[in-house]
C-alpha cells in the first residue's frame, strides 16, 4: 500500500437509454429530474453502486446491500461488532478511543476509507464520524430527458380466494427514453492520510467506475441500458494543485448536436486545455 501520489478529479459520461437510472421513491419511483428537466442520479446511489463494484473486485465492504451481503450479517451493527478489534474498543463505552476506532475501521473496509461513516448504534455510548476523501456530486443529464410511462398488468393472482386481486391489477413502470448524465468526483490527499486511502484504492475506484453498471442489471435497468460511455482521470503530482476541482470538472465540455439527442454520438465532447494536468482519457463505446 502507497501513499496517494497527489489529488485526483474525474469526471464519468454515462448513457441512459430506456431505463430508470434512480427512481424517486417519494414520486412514485418515477425518475429523478430537477425543476429543468434534466434528468438526476443521487451521490447516494452511485456510491452504492461502486460499493457493490468493490466487493465484485474482492474487497471488504462495511454498508453493503441485503441482496449482495456476502459474509452472512444483516446490519451494519453486526458488521461492527464481526471485527474483534472494533467491538472490544467499542465496548470501552465513554472511554472509547474515537481515534483508534476510526483508524481500525478504515483498514477493514474499503467504502469507510473512501468515502467515511458514521458509527453509532442503540445501546453503545461511543459515537464516531470518519470523514471520507471521495466525494461525488449527483449526476445531472446535459438536456432535459424525456420520461415514459407505461401500464402494466399481471396475468396470475398473487393469493387465491376472494380476497386475492384480480390477475389484471394494473401498475406503472417508468423509464427515459435517453439521456446523458455526467458525474463529477474528487479525492481529497489530505483526507485520504487521514484514513489511509492509498494509490492502489485510487486504481480500485478507477476500475470501479469503469466498469459501474456490471452485475447492476434489473427489471428496471435491463442488461446493457445504462453504460459508461467515457471517464476522464485527472492525476495531480500536488496535494493542493493550482487549479481548482471546479475548473477542471469545467474543462470537459459537453454540446449536443441535435435538437433532441438520442445516442452519446448525438453531442460534441470536448477537452479545454490545462496548463497544470493532462487527464487519462478511457473511451469505452
Amino acid at each position: 500500500m502507497t501513499d496517494l501520489k497527489g489529488k485526483i478529479d474525474f469526471v464519468a459520461l454515462v448513457s441512459v437509454k430506456n431505463a430508470n437510472a434512480n427512481g424517486d421513491p417519494l414520486n412514485g419511483n418515477r425518475p429523478r429530474e430537477n425543476y429543468d428537466g434534466h434528468g438526476e442520479i443521487s451521490d447516494v446511489c452511485i456510491k452504492r453502486k461502486i460499493r457493490n463494484r468493490f466487493q465484485d473486485l474482492g474487497q471488504r465492504v462495511f454498508v453493503q446491500s441485503d441482496d449482495r451481503a456476502d459474509d452472512g450479517l444483516t446490519s451494519l451493527k453486526d458488521r461492527a461488532d464481526s471485527c474483534k478489534e472494533l467491538k472490544a474498543e467499542l465496548d470501552k463505552k465513554k472511554n472509547a478511543d474515537q481515534g483508534l476506532c476510526a483508524q481500525i475501521a478504515c483498514r477493514e473496509w474499503i467504502d469507510v476509507r473512501s468515502f467515511g461513516q458514521v458509527f453509532a448504534f442503540k445501546g453503545v455510548e461511543a459515537s464516531i464520524g470518519v470523514r471520507g476523501p471521495v466525494s461525488i456530486h449527483q449526476a445531472v443529464s446535459v438536456s432535459p430527458v424525456d420520461i415514459i410511462s407505461m401500464q402494466i398488468t399481471k396475468s396470475v393472482n398473487s393469493e387465491a380466494g376472494a380476497g386475492g386481486k384480480a390477475s389484471d391489477t394494473m401498475g406503472t413502470k417508468h423509464r427515459v427514453e435517453f439521456g446523458l448524465y455526467v458525474i463529477k468526483g474528487s479525492v481529497n490527499v489530505q483526507l485520504a492520510e487521514k484514513t489511509g486511502f492509498s494509490q492502489a484504492d485510487a486504481e480500485l475506484l478507477k476500475k470501479a467506475l469503469l466498469t459501474l453498471f456490471e452485475n447492476d442489471a434489473s427489471s428496471d435497468r435491463p442488461e446493457g441500458s445504462m453504460e459508461v460511455c467515457r471517464l476522464y482521470w485527472w492525476q495531480h503530482g500536488e496535494k493542493t494543485p493550482a487549479v481548482s476541482t471546479a475548473k477542471v470538472h469545467r474543462s470537459v465540455k459537453i454540446t449536443p448536436l441535435t435538437e433532441r439527442p438520442m445516442c452519446f454520438e448525438d453531442y460534441k465532447v470536448e477537452l479545454l486545455p490545462l496548463d497544470c494536468v493532462q487527464p487519462e482519457v478511457y473511451d469505452l463505446v
